[in-house]
This record gives C-alpha cells, sequence and structure tokens, in this order.
C-alpha cells in the first residue's frame, strides 16, 4: 500500500468479488489502469480483470501476475520482492543478478536409478568428471527388478546393464555406493558436498566374485532386490549384473560383525579380500552442480487392512509380483502359489502349484483422500503389461483388472491397452472394498460400474498395483539442499508449465520420479535433460550470482523499473 503508484490493493476473499462488473466499478471509481494479481495461483482470475480493463476501454492486457510457486517463494520478504519486482514490470530474476561467479567443472549426481545414469553418462561422456552418489550396494534402482518395460515389451535388463557397466567402467565417473551425502555448504557453481560411506567389508579390487563365501554362508535374511520374495545369505552380490559385480556383506545380519562368532566366509575365501575391520568413510567433494534423482518407494500396502497385505501370503504387491514373473526371479519367472518354508519364512517355490485366477486391484495408495489424491501414472500401465504376462504363462489363467480410470496416456499406450483387452483379460471398472481369505482362496468384494452390479469374485491370488511415494529421506535431502517439496512430498521443480528440471536453486536440478511419478520414458528424458542444463552451465563457465535482500532489491527494482509512477 506504502509503493508509490498503488491506489487500492485486496485480498483474496476480500471486500471485492472478482467478476468483471465488480472490477469495473473500482476501475471507475479509483482511475484504475492497470492490476498486479499475486499469489501462488494468480492467474486464476486474470481473465476477469483483462474483460473489465476491456469494458472500461482500457488495455485487457495490462493484467500481469507475480507468481511465488514459480520462483519457489518461502517467505513474507520474498513474496513482497516477488510483488515488487512485478509493480514495476521487470523479472524478479533480473533484480536479483548482481555479478557471477566461476562453475566448477565437476557434478554430483545423488541416486543411480536409470535417471542418475542417463544423467551422469551424459556430462561424463563431454568429458567431464562426475561424482555418483548411490545409497545402496548397486546402481540400476527400481528398474533393475523389472522383466519387462511397457508398451513393446522389451526387456527391462537389455537396456539397463549396458548403461550400468558403462557407468562401472567410466574414466569420468566415481562411483560411491553404500553411501549418502550429509552436508552440503556453497551455492551454485561452488558446492562443498559431505559424503557417509558405509563399509562394504570386501575389498573390491582383489574380490573375484567366485561365490564361495556365500555358498557357505549359514546366515540368511530377505532379499530386498527381490521385493522379499526369496532369502539372500549375510555376504551376497545384490543380483547378478549389479555393478560393482562385488560382494558386501549385510552388516545387521552378519555373526561376526554382531560378535557371535561366526567367520566362515573369511576362511573360505581363497583371495583374502574379506576385511571385518573395514569401517565408515567421511569424503568430501567439491562441485559445480547437483543433480538429484534420488527416486521413489513404493506405497506400503500394509497400511490398508482391507486387502490383507501381510496377512494373506498369496495377496501380493505390484514389485513382488514384477520379481515373481522374472526370469531371474525365485521362480524362474514361473507364477507359483507362496508358502511357508521350515524356518516360517514365506518364500516362492519353483516346484510349487501354479494359481488359475489371478486379481490385479489398481490405483493402491493412489488417488485416495485417505493416502494419496494424486495419480501415480504408471500403474495402470504395469498392471497391464503383468495382465500380459500372466496370460503368457498361464494362458487358461482367468485374469481380472479392477481399476477407477483407465490412464493410457502415452505413445503406444492405447494400443497395449486395447492389445491386453483382446488377450481375454477381464477389464472391470471399480473400486473393491476388501479381500477376505475363505476355503484356501481370496474372496474380493467389488464392484462393476459399467454394469451397475456389486461383485463377490474369488480368485487364488491377488496383485496389488501399488503406487509411488516420495522417499522417506526426501525432506531431509531438501532441507541440506535447501530446495523446496510440494504438498505431496515430491521435490519442486522451478516452474510448472516450463521448467520441470530446475529446482529453487540455480545450481540443482532434478531428475526422475523424485520430481514427481513418471514411467522410464519421461525419467530418462528427463535425466538427459538436466545433463544439458548442467552443460550448459559449464560451458558458459559461470553462474549469476543474486542478492536477496528485500530493501536491495527494491533499489534495483526502482533502477530497472519500466512503469511510470503517475
Amino acid at each position: 500500500r506504502n509503493i508509490p503508484g498503488i491506489r487500492k490493493v485486496w485480498t483474496s476473499g476480500g471486500e471485492l468479488d472478482p467478476v468483471p462488473d465488480s472490477i469495473l466499478k473500482e476501475i471507475h471509481d479509483n482511475d484504475l489502469k492497470r492490476f498486479v494479481l499475486a499469489g501462488y495461483e494468480p492467474g486464476l482470475h486474470k481473465s476477469a480483470f483483462s474483460a473489465a480493463l476491456n469494458k472500461a476501454g482500457l488495455d485487457p492486457s495490462d493484467v500481469t501476475l507475480a507468481s511465488f510457486s514459480e520462483y519457489g517463494v518461502k517467505g513474507i520478504e520474498e513474496a513482497k520482492a516477488v510483488l515488487y519486482c512485478e509493480i514495476h514490470g521487470i523479472p524478479y530474476p533480473e533484480a536479483r543478478k548482481n555479478g557471477s561467479s566461476k562453475v566448477l567443472p565437476e557434478t554430483m549426481v545423488i541416486g543411480g536409478g536409470i535417471a542418475g545414469i542417463q544423467a551422469a553418462l551424459e556430462i561424463a561422456d563431454s568429458g567431464n568428471k562426475v561424482f555418483l552418489v548411490e545409497k545402496s550396494g548397486t546402481i540400476g534402482g527400481h528398474m533393475a527388478m523389472f522383466d519387462k518395460t511397457f508398451p513393446t515389451l522389451d526387456c527391462a535388463a537389455c537396456i539397463l546393464t549396458p548403461k550400468m557397466v558403462e557407468i562401472g567402467q567410466h574414466p569420468n565417473i566415481e562411483l560411491l555406493t553404500l553411501a549418502e551425502v550429509t552436508e552440503v555448504t556453497g551455492s551454485a557453481g561452488n558446492y562443498e558436498v559431505n559424503i557417509h560411506q558405509k563399509p562394504r567389508y570386501i575389498d573390491v579390487t582383489v574380490c573375484i566374485g567366485c561365490g564361495v563365501c556365500s555358498e557357505k554362508c549359514p546366515q540368511s535374511s530377505y532379499s530386498e532386490f527381490d521385493a522379499g520374495t526369496a532369502m539372500r545369505k549375510a555376504i551376497y552380490i545384490p543380483f547378478p549384473q549389479a555393478v560393482p559385480n562385488k560382494y558386501l556383506i549385510d552388516a545387521e545380519n552378519c555373526r561376526y560383525i554382531n560378535e557371535e562368532k561366526c567367520g566362515v566366509c573369511q576362511k573360505v575365501c581363497m583371495v583374502d579380500c574379506i576385511d571385518f575391520k573395514d569401517s565408515d568413510k567421511d569424503i568430501k567433494v567439491k562441485a559445480g552442480n547437483i543433480i538429484v534423482a534420488t527416486g521413489f518407494k513404493t506405497f506400503d500396502a500394509g497400511r490398508i487392512d482391507e486387502y490383507g497385505y501381510g496377512r494373506f501370503p498369496n495377496v501380493l504387491t505390484s514389485i513382488e509380483f514384477e520379481r515373481l514373473v522374472n526370469a531371474a526371479g525365485p521362480t524362474g519367472g514361473n507364477i507359483r502359489f507362496r508358502t511357508e518354508d521350515k524356518k516360517g519364512n514365506w518364500v516362492f517355490q519353483p516346484e510349487g502349484e501354479e494359481p488359475e485366477s489371478i486379481a490385479l486391484i489398481h490405483c493402491i495408495g493412489s488417488r485416495d483422500r485417505n493416502y494419496n489424491e494424486y495419480c501415480s501414472r504408471v500403474c495402470c500401465m504395469y498392471s497391464l503389461k503383468l495382465a500380459h504376462l500372466i496370460k503368457e504363462k498361464l494362458p487358461d489363467a482367468e485374469v481380472y483388472e479392477y481399476y477407477i480410470d483407465m490412464r493410457a496416456f502415452g505413445k503406444g499406450y492405447e494400443e497395449f491397452y486395447n492389445r491386453i483387452r483382446d488377450e481375454g483379460v477381464n477389464i472391470i471398472r471399480g473400486r473393491t472394498a476388501k479381500v477376505n481369505q475363505l476355503n484356501g482362496q481370496l474372496e474380493l468384494r467389488t464392484e462393476d460400474i459399467l454394469n451397475n452390479r456389486l461383485l463377490e469374485q474369488k480368485v487364488d491370488m491377488v496383485v496389488l498395483a501399488v503406487g509411488l511415494e516420495p522417499r522417506d529421506d526426501a525432506g531431509d535431502l531438501a532441507d541440506m539442499l535447501n530446495i523446496r517439496r510440494e504438498k505431496s512430498g515430491w521435490f519442486q521443480e522451478a516452474c510448472n508449465g516450463s521448467d520441470h528440471c530446475g529446482s529453487t536453486d540455480e545450481g540443482i536440478h532434478l531428475a526422475g520420479v523424485c520430481q514427481g511419478p513418471k514411467d522410464i520414458p519421461d525419467s530418462v528424458t528427463q535425466g538427459s535433460a538436466a545433463a544439458a542444463r548442467v552443460l550448459q552451465s559449464i560451458l558458459k563457465g559461470k553462474v549469476d550470482t543474486g542478492i536477496t535482500g528485500l530493501h536491495d532489491i527494491e533499489l534495483r527494482a526502482k533502477e530497472l523499473s519500466t512503469i511510470r509512477e503517475d
């Protein structure tokens, strides 16, 4: 209200009714010629203000937007600065510019899934150094767990593993597995990053991967890579194509590390590569840019008690079923019932019995006000893919898909949907209320909306199409990097309409599902786009540095102002 030239201020929901006639009255009463609409969604009523200006015989384009979301506004002072700049007719970033700083050519990529791999390779292939930080013992991410990709049904490993091998052998990439970023200081162009790396207990320069240690190890636990559908030893390689393709020891389950006196692996190792004295390492690196490609976690289906996940052995999540149908999975790709072994573990046995009917239930944890309201985008298509694999492996099986709305939005997706429907899959629109186990079978209480009826469907196996969620550590990483997250927890892009790779920090870029649910092609594309942004800044050699104080921005806005104060 104290800015020269401002004659009237309204707040949302206040005394002004945002319709053209009410606005027209204010134009005549206060001799108004221009409007600035400010907020996180300022364009909501722009058309009403433009129409009012037009009725008054003024220029309808004299309605401009001060969008707080576009610039990642975090506080009142910054909001005032954005508004002040818009009033003066200059872009907020222009007012913030106050010189530049040198950009270091090294880049850090956080996350070794397909998006991080793509970004790292493109930057490294240009001749620049990349630090690739991965939390687990291997790169590959969720894509490494899949058998086929949709809609082409290409082999997922055939696409991914050559890129993984290239990462492991690339002279410009330093791969840090079992590692997490713990602190980031500095600014765009010159970050200092602290990394904490857990011990592998294996000298990877000596290990030949013979596997004798794992054969002799007496300790087993559920395999993370197999989503708990199989067991692995305490000393293991995550999966046959892992990079690095070396063993590691699970400290939580190793008897020797927990002072239970085993140490068999060390005794049988022919090359003496096992080092129980291996310890945590703290590493410091400098980087000019950071790409965040940390991926996602799948929704915990056990949160919805009505579906019986965790209580009924043959109610599976989609990621578990992915491993079951995978040729490298626990049954060699054969679909079998889950049973209890002698130790009380639920496992799939290659010699087990085949189910004769399987139901896939969509939108588990997504499009649900009780959990996540957003659509996870991939569940419809991967469920159709799984239905195809069931019919391929069990041609006589009855397959049911229960969906809310079919989201087949990508290239070739609608055609894929029609193909699966023609293969004899029963595709039924309706929500499933409950799953019960009765006399060895599973009974679904569900609905068929298109035929206006309720159903009680008995099947042998149920697959829950779980949605995607931000990782549990996403909040800590956002605080560390000083970037924003949106309400649902995904990292906030710089601008929803025009910049999905940028963040609220000029030197930090986003790639893959950590920015929001997307499929593999979109993740790869975003990884490439993030790499292009990094290479642009490296080629330029400098990054603009900015002023942030409200007073300084006001002075600069006045200096650059294109609006007359009359």
